[in-house]
């Protein structure tokens, strides 16, 4: 992994690249759309203070899939801002079909 990104431009396809296994990208949006829900019921609720659930929901699902599927490091140990950026970007990407869910990811958007 680069030690330094001069921006999220740069940081974006290797963080993709990241992400080849579909299982891994599809645990990484579930895990995000997870999050989005919590949000929301927190916000119905009025309880802020199960808002730490959507840390635990975005980011085990992702971890999962790194460790387990990917059989990588996530990104978020070195990158925390830009890994975190990523994620939405990839998450928006699937939702407009521009990356793949699940099977192959080719690379050079």
């Amino acid at each position: 992994m680069p030690n330094s990104f001069s921006s999220l431009s740069d940081f974006y396809p290797y963080y993709l690249s990241e992400h080849q296994n579909g299982t891994c990208r599809a645990l990484h949006f579930f895990g995000s759309l997870s999050v989005i829900g919590v949000v929301i019921a927190c916000a119905i609720n009025q309880a802020p203070q199960w808002l730490g659930l959507a840390l635990l929901a975005g980011y085990g699902p992702a971890w999962l899939g790194h460790f387990v599927f990917e059989k990588n490091r996530p990104a978020t140990f070195k990158h925390p801002f830009y890994s975190f950026v990523s994620d939405w970007l990839m998450f928006k990407d699937i939702l407009l079909r521009r990356i793949p869910l699940l099977g192959p990811l080719k690379l050079g958007l």
